[in-house]
């Protein structure tokens, strides 16, 4: 699998992920945008979303997620959630 199918792929699993850890029923995964913004605008998720979701990637992915810029920056969409994991997985 090339990098790019990898991230590909890496994407579509974080959307489900999003979907399912934070029980959005009414969302489908191929609706969310890798690009829109998860806070705010985009899925507007609030706080309690992103430690579920933090919780989430940690078990999913082996992947710590802490309190740094690094990781609020990579909270800013599903495409940079995914480059976070592929940088920081064990």
């Amino acid at each position: 699998m090339t990098p790019e199918e990898t991230r590909s792929e890496l994407v579509r699993e974080i959307k489900q992920l999003i979907v399912d850890a934070l029980q959005l029923e009414d969302v489908k995964p191929d609706e969310i945008s890798d690009t829109a913004p998860l806070f705010g605008s985009g899925l507007n998720l609030d706080s309690i979303d992103a430690l579920e979701l933090a919780m989430a990637i940690g078990r999913t992915y082996s992947v710590r997620m802490s309190q740094t810029k690094e990781t609020r920056e990579a909270f800013q969409s599903v495409a940079h959630l995914a480059d976070y994991i592929l940088r920081n997985r064990t």
